[in-house]
């Protein structure tokens, strides 16, 4: 457990402090968060055809509205989170390649949602634009989070269960041993008379 807490934390201030460098910023941060205003944009217009992405901006052309994704919005943050207990967890590189997809995936997609919302909501009402950004929105991200990871915890619970021989407290217990039943030589008592057990009494000698 203390491995696993002192990893946890080692790799997010080293991840933290890589996202902050102006260099990482400018080519990977920047380039990901137009993106996600365009992909939300691009989910937008299905239904409504008054909003646009103008780099990191998902606006309406009509009301002059828009949501600027800032750091801590475009779910980067809360990848990095999810990264750092993947790769402190004990687990195969297989099983951890395919938790980071997968957590991935489901941050992003929940983040797309919730830029998605804070669009509308913020163009109905400001006090409740500003508490689903500042807090609601802050804790159900970071709740699929731990979620994610927990549902691939479980995973590779299962998967090393599935492939782990029995143990000798899990394997069915033996069959009894076949019953042997001694066949002893058989004593003619008599013509035609035939005794299935020995007889280990005395006999009298025959006469000459």
């Amino acid at each position: 457990m203390l491995r696993f807490f002192f990893l946890f934390l080692g790799l997010q201030l080293s991840l933290f402090g890589l996202n902050m460098l102006s260099w990482v910023q400018q080519h990977l941060v920047l380039p990901w968060t137009a993106l996600l205003a365009r992909i939300c944009a691009g989910l937008v217009t299905w239904f409504d055809d008054s909003a646009a992405a103008s780099g990191k901006v998902l606006w309406n052309h009509v009301t002059g509205f828009g949501v600027s994704i800032e750091p801590g919005c475009n779910g980067i943050e809360a990848c990095i989170v999810l990264f750092a207990a993947v790769m402190a967890f004990p687990s195969t590189w297989r099983h951890k390649a395919v938790g980071l997809m997968a957590g991935f995936a489901a941050v992003q997609a929940l983040n797309v949602v919730r830029v998605i919302s804070l669009f509308y909501l913020g163009q109905w009402n400001t006090a409740v634009f500003d508490f689903a950004h500042e807090f609601l929105w802050q804790g159900l991200i970071m709740l699929d989070v731990l979620i994610v990871w927990l549902l691939w915890v479980r995973a590779g619970a299962k998967t090393g269960q599935a492939g782990k021989p029995p143990s000798s407290g899990d394997e069915p217990p033996a069959p009894p041993p076949p019953v042997v039943r001694p066949v002893g030589p058989r004593h003619v008592r008599g013509q035609g008379e035939v005794s299935s057990s020995l007889d280990l009494s005395p006999q009298p000698r025959p006469s000459a």
